[in-house]
Parts: C-alpha cells; structure tokens; sequence
C-alpha cells in the first residue's frame, strides 16, 4: 500500500501549487499574445485618432470611443469608491454585529451574483427613464457603480480584516480616536489589498457590455458632456464582432484595451506601493 509522509505530501501540493499557476499563467499570456498579435496589423495613427465611421465595414478608428471609456471609468470610480469603501468601514470597524448588519452583508454578498444585463436594465429603468439622464455616459457610469459596488464593498472588507487587532489596541493606547485610528492606521495598512478591489473593478468596468448596452445608447459620436451618449471601448468590439465585417478592427480594438487595462494595472500598483512606502517612512 502506498503511504505518503509529510514531506512527500507537502512537495506534491507545492507541485500542484505551481502547476496550477504556471497553466494559469501561460492561459493569460495565450490570450493577451493572440489579441495583440492579431491586432497589432490593425493599429495606425488614423485608427486611434479618429472616430467609428459606422457601416457594415467597420470604417474609421476608436478616438470617441477611447474618450468615452476614459470618462466613463472615470466617473464610475469617483462615485464608487467613497462609497464602497465608505461602506465597508462602516461595517467592519462601527456596525455592531446584530441582525440588520448580517442582513445588509447578504444583500451585499447576493448583489455580487446579479446578472450584469439586470444591472442594465435597473438602469434603464431608473437612471434613463426615470430620472431623464437619457442615454448617457452618466446613466452608465452609475448603473456600472450599483454593479460594481458589492465587490468593492467585500474586497475591502476582506483587506480590513487582514490588518491585526494590535494596530488598532496599539493606536487607542497612544490616545487616538476611532476615526484617526481608522485614516491613520488601519487604512494604510489594508491599502494594497484595497487597492486590489479598485483594480477589479475598473478592469470590469472597462469590460463591461451588458448593462452598458441597454444605458449609453451606443453612438460613435465624440461626447460633449457626461449627458451625451456613447459606446466604450468595450462596447466597439461587440458591436464591430456582431454588426459588420471588420473583425480586424475588432482585435486591433481589443489590443487597445489590453494594452490600457494593463497600464492601468500597473500604475495602480506602482502607486500603491510608492503610498506605503511613505506611510512606513521608507524613502
């Protein structure tokens, strides 16, 4: 009979272990490599600078859409991130642990399980028809920030969890009040794991078609304010993959957007630990 030590156990876990992140790994970059590739013949100085032209060949570029995105994202992180990160603060360091409190983290938690097409049609019905912001992308960043709010709410959560019951002891002995404790102590150190939320979310928020296709009204033209309606980047490439024939246009898009949520991963990280780096009195 075959037996197993402890030791053996332990190096076929870290295998598996290791397996399982470089297939996760090698996943990502077949992916990323075969969008980028495929996309990158597509890529000039018009494509990017110049708006969709419509048509069932999918003429012109993705400058208005690429506009679009960056206020959409934009405004969804500004109004979700007081809000979910509001929220957690509240339920992890004030909330008494009592039955509404229990209730509001299952509503939070079934939230994060909606549809993202009900979502959209919440925010037809509420942003579009009834409080006549129209298509827009302000219809759409706020139906994006309702979607969106539950994650951020949990990942930050999780991440004020993690900080240990010393840093707070350690700040009401010094004679700090709650809420210098929670913006001076506790904050910095849940901060990487925060903004790892924040990364989810805009990522999703750039990704996003469903709920964005029934609250910004798709048109290519450049917006002109947050009332006027659009498409993001996103929202193109569905409409150039289902409605005309550039599927070239629809990769080159898609490199695009690789390419931004990648830098946008990177310079949220990069300003994350730059911030603790300075919270912690390294240089």
């Amino acid at each position: 009979m075959l037996r197993f030590t402890s030791r053996s156990t332990q190096k076929v876990a870290f295998a598996l272990l290791w397996t399982a992140g470089i297939i996760t790994l090698l996943v990502l970059l077949l992916i990323i490599g075969y969008i980028i590739i495929r996309g990158l013949p597509g890529f000039s100085w018009d494509f990017l600078f110049t708006p969709p032209a419509g048509g069932l060949a999918g003429e012109g570029g993705i400058s208005s859409t690429i506009v679009t995105t960056l206020y959409l994202v934009g405004l969804t992180l500004l109004i979700l991130v007081p809000v979910g990160i509001g929220a957690a603060i509240y339920l992890v360091e004030y909330a008494p642990d009592n039955r509404l409190t229990r209730f509001i983290r299952y509503g939070v938690q079934t939230l994060a399980g909606v549809p993202s097409i009900l979502f959209g049609l919440f925010g037809f019905a509420l942003f579009v028809t009834v409080l006549h912001f129209r298509f827009s992308i302000l219809s759409g960043a706020l139906t994006l920030a309702c979607l969106l709010l539950p994650v951020l709410i949990t990942a930050t959560e999780e991440a004020l969890k993690t900080v240990p019951r010393s840093y707070r002891a350690g700040a009401m002995a010094l004679g700090a009040t709650k809420w210098q404790a929670v913006t001076h102590v506790i904050l910095p150190a849940a901060l990487p794991g925060i903004a790892t939320g924040v990364i989810l979310c805009a990522g999703r928020a750039l990704g996003e078609t469903a709920c964005l296709y029934v609250t910004m009204g798709g048109s290519a033209a450049m917006p002109d304010s947050l009332l006027s309606g659009g498409r993001s980047l996103a929202l193109h490439v569905f409409y150039l993959s289902t409605e005309t024939n550039a599927i070239d246009k629809a990769m080159a898009t898609a490199a695009v957007l690789i390419v931004i949520i990648v830098g946008l991963n990177a310079l949220t990280n990069f300003i994350s630990r730059r911030f603790q780096k300075r919270i912690s009195g390294g240089v």
